[in-house]
């Protein structure tokens, strides 16, 4: 389907393929690039002056910040109320830690209890725009959830892969919705070659981490919201689990788009970003450490953060970059680790975050304990998803 931009909010102009650059319209739908077979990146109009005033300040949803999203028309945008979620001190372990300023911004909060609720809001609403009939997913749980939740509310048929060893509630939820759920004996890369062979004849179209261009657009509103709560300041290092990494690679772009677009003080110092993964699965770290030329024959185990649990990331390059211009670094957490990290956020500040929330903040303190980190700078934690549905996972060692 080819769309027409007139009368559209949106400074949407163009596609370019993440590592060669070439060109693809973004008024037709596209998957991956046709060149390098890699992601593809929204390129916006920001070239003729656009106020922080276009922020919709009555909209307390993502959709807030619509002249840089890529949704053309408002008639297509497929809602639940999400983004905008709360940036909160860290009083408790800041003062335990000797830190002068930690924050942690919750996406737990978000429709369907993760950040995948905004990657999947906006990738199912230029689903519903191109006039495809139906999504499928490879997912570690919570993409699967949120797809199959926006897919009910569009009207489109949702099929979901998932491990077989996904925490039942993930299951439940998308059973739910009404969504097709497939089990795979795996991790999420074997859903993925399922996902292949289910769907060989493209009558779905695949929304898998990168594999179109539209989740890292939903995704980057946390860079935008990161900057608007903080009254368009930034923190010195910002803290982020990587598993398929669009959030990293989202958040990045918004900082940059923002830089553009004179939103951010000219001195304004980008953050140096972290990428937190498990131990039990670390693909970025060995490729970043050198141990490794790519993720490619990468071979990785389950996790209790079953969102790191990614062993060939697809945005590896992409997140590679991020690092490298953001001066930041890969850090990896053990399972006992991310136990640890729950209890100390539950116990000391009341939240009880997934287990990739915890990593970040056990990451926090290895790059406090081996000085990366210094006490007197502004840290800021993303907590990606609610520690409810990883019960299975968790429940009983509270007290281990």
């Amino acid at each position: 389907m080819k769309l027409v931009a007139s009368e559209s909010l949106s400074r949407l102009a163009a596609l370019h393929c993440s590592a060669c650059g070439t060109p693809h319209s973004a008024f037709d739908l596209q998957r991956v690039s046709t060149c390098c077979n890699l992601p593809l990146v929204a390129d916006y109009d920001l070239h003729e002056p656009l106020s922080r005033d276009v922020i919709d300040q009555a909209d307390t949803s993502m959709w807030r910040y619509g002249a840089l999203l890529p949704l053309l028309h408002d008639e297509n945008k497929v809602t639940l109320g999400e983004g905008m979620t709360p940036m909160l001190n860290l009083p408790r372990l800041a003062a335990r830690h000797e830190l002068s300023s930690l924050l942690l911004k919750d996406e737990g909060q978000n429709p369907t209890g993760s950040f995948k609720a905004r990657g999947l809001s906006m990738a199912v609403s230029k689903a519903k725009e191109l006039g495809v009939d139906g999504c499928i997913i490879p997912t570690a749980g919570n993409a699967g959830v949120a797809m199959a939740a926006y897919c009910a509310r569009a009207g489109l048929r949702a099929v979901v892969v998932m491990p077989r060893h996904t925490p039942m509630a993930f299951k439940e939820e998308c059973y739910w919705y009404g969504a097709e759920v497939e089990l795979v004996d795996g991790l999420i890369s074997d859903c993925g070659a399922r996902v292949r062979q289910r769907n060989a004849d493209g009558a779905l179209l695949d929304i898998s981490t990168l594999k179109e261009p539209y989740r890292l657009e939903g995704k980057k509103t946390m860079g935008y919201e990161i900057a608007e709560q903080l009254n368009w300041q930034l923190p010195d290092v910002l803290l982020y689990p990587a598993g398929g990494g669009t959030g990293l690679i989202g958040i990045w772009k918004a900082f940059q788009e923002m830089k553009a677009l004179g939103w951010l003080a000219p001195e304004t110092r980008l953050p140096r970003m972290v990428a937190v993964q498990a131990q039990n699965c670390c693909p970025l770290l060995e490729t970043y450490a050198g141990r490794q030329p790519n993720c490619h024959s990468y071979q990785g185990s389950a996790t209790l953060a079953n969102g790191l649990a990614v062993p060939h990331p697809l945005g590896e390059a992409m997140m590679l970059r991020v690092l490298r211009e953001s001066n930041g670094t890969v850090v990896s957490v053990s399972e006992e680790d991310m136990l640890a990290g729950m209890r100390d956020l539950g116990q000391q500040e009341g939240l009880f975050v997934a287990p990739e929330g915890a990593a970040v903040w056990m990451a926090t303190r290895q790059l406090l304990a081996t000085g990366w980190l210094q006490r007197d700078e502004k840290i800021l934690l993303l907590n990606t998803g609610s520690g409810q549905k990883y019960m299975e996972n968790v429940a009983g060692r509270a007290l281990r």
